[in-house]
């Protein structure tokens, strides 16, 4: 045997898990926006057609490293707690974004669910169904949660801004803003970037609407009597108006 055959090392097959893997750690390396398919192969160490035997293109790409994030959340717990249960899977997504932070954008650029992002939501609806809420008012519930089932919140405005008091003539103008501004300091590094989405704010939030869900099945809730109810059909005790 050569002294060259004796130190050659087999190439790892090229295959999609592993295009995929490597696609995240890049990503968290460098970014998602540094991100291109040519990068990817100088990571992998292949030509980039080869690439394209296990993705047909950039798309397809964030399609899967979407799908392999969101594989990283926990599995549901076992238990009757059904508020329990959603609360832990929910940070178990919150900690797994947090471990990718481009990962938020990603998902929410997609036309659609990805199947690993369609497979989690039917078992997050699962878990409310376990827990007794009807289908009307799960229905509800997946709207009312949104982007937090996955983990993180889109603010609707950066409230981050520079430490010290807020600027003078923007507090004159804006006076409860700069109220609430100064009154708590958040995250820099949170789930999206700049804003309130730091870990207190997420789960302040998260357990404010899974009380009111449980408060709302204890009391029966339907949305058929919900839109009678705000048409004046009937009261909010449940009789005829």
């Amino acid at each position: 045997m050569t002294r060259q055959e004796a130190t050659h090392t087999p190439r790892i097959p090229l295959n999609r898990d592993r295009v995929l893997r490597a696609a995240v750690a890049l990503a968290d390396t460098i970014g998602i926006d540094a991100l291109s398919m040519r990068r990817l192969a100088q990571e992998l160490d292949v030509v980039p057609m080869a690439l394209y035997k296990h993705v047909a293109n950039k798309e397809e790409l964030l399609d899967g490293m979407a799908d392999a994030v969101v594989a990283e959340i926990d599995p549901p717990a076992a238990g009757p707690d059904w508020q329990r249960v959603v609360r832990e899977r929910i940070l178990s997504a919150r900690r797994v974004l947090l471990r990718h932070p481009w990962a938020a954008r990603v998902i929410e650029s997609r036309t659609g669910p990805t199947p690993a992002v369609l497979a989690y939501l039917d078992s997050m609806a699962g878990s409310f169904r376990d827990g007794g809420l009807s289908a009307d008012l799960t229905h509800h519930v997946m709207h009312a949660m949104g982007s937090r089932l996955l983990g993180f919140s889109q603010e609707l405005f950066d409230t981050s801004g520079p430490p010290g008091p807020p600027d003078p003539a923007f507090a004159a103008r804006y006076p409860h803003i700069a109220e609430l501004a100064a009154t708590a300091a958040h995250d820099a590094g949170s789930a999206v970037g700049g804003g309130c989405d730091d870990q207190f704010e997420f789960e302040f939030a998260l357990d404010l609407l899974l009380d009111g869900f449980a408060s709302l099945h204890r009391r029966g809730w339907t949305s058929a009597r919900a839109v009678r109810a705000a048409c004046g059909e009937i009261g909010s005790d449940g009789r005829p108006a």
